[in-house]
């Protein structure tokens, strides 16, 4: 473990002032970045998808209830070796606000849909005290066509996307991310990017073999 270097107190608010500067032009970076996401085109969606929810069989525009933007995590489904859930996507989930009402407040609805039976992310659901609704969209091939567009060839693996519900109350494909792109509305990583320690995953044999679901965590 590298330690930082120890200096006066002077020279700590002198080196963070450096870095405060790069922080703001870090920050007007992004804000163009943003500003760029929305000015995204988008496409109309086949609303062919007919989903599995608590609440009955739902279509992608019923998703919204009632709202103007639709924002889906894709969980992936257990690996064909096994039948356990992704520990990065439950990761991700776990980070998902318990408060959904302040997205709300902005028109915008979240879901997490994960392409297998209910019951079976019911129980996951369950295990890991989620309140974030979810879906299924197991057998639709939702998941498939919504990520593997991205980087075509690729298997389908965790991602983000976003709808909108246009004047024609037809549903619209605006954005969509996954890889590094979901680092954003991870807030353990965004907190642990802060620390002179950092994530703490060089040298391991793979980015998140420190993973464990929540519970299964020692001390």
């Amino acid at each position: 473990m590298t330690l930082p270097k120890v200096v006066s107190r002077e020279d700590w608010f002198s080196a963070r002032m450096s870095l405060f500067a790069k922080e703001k032009e870090h920050s007007k970076v992004r804000d163009v970045l943003a500003a760029q996401r929305r000015e995204l085109p988008m496409f109309l969606v086949d609303d062919k998808y007919e989903f599995d929810t608590p609440d009955g069989k739902r279509r992608l525009l019923d998703l919204f209830d009632g709202r103007r933007q639709l924002i889906v995590y894709h969980f992936m489904r257990p690996s064909d070796s096994g039948d356990e859930f992704c520990r990065g996507c439950s990761f991700w989930v776990d980070n998902i606000p318990a408060h959904l009402e302040h997205l709300h407040a902005r028109d915008t609805t979240l879901i997490v849909d994960c392409p297998v039976p209910l019951a079976d992310f019911l129980e996951h659901k369950e295990r890991m005290g989620w309140t974030v609704p979810v879906t299924s969209s197991f057998g639709t091939g939702f998941y498939e066509t919504f990520y593997f567009d991205l980087i075509p060839g690729a298997a389908p693996i965790p991602g983000i996307t976003v709808f909108l519900r246009g004047d024609d109350g037809k549903a619209y494909c605006t954005y969509s991310t996954a890889f590094r792109g979901t680092d954003l509305v991870n807030n353990t990583y965004n907190y642990l990017d802060l620390t002179s320690q950092g994530r703490q995953e060089a040298g391991l044999p793979f980015k998140w073999a420190w993973l464990r679901y929540h519970d299964e965590y020692e001390g």
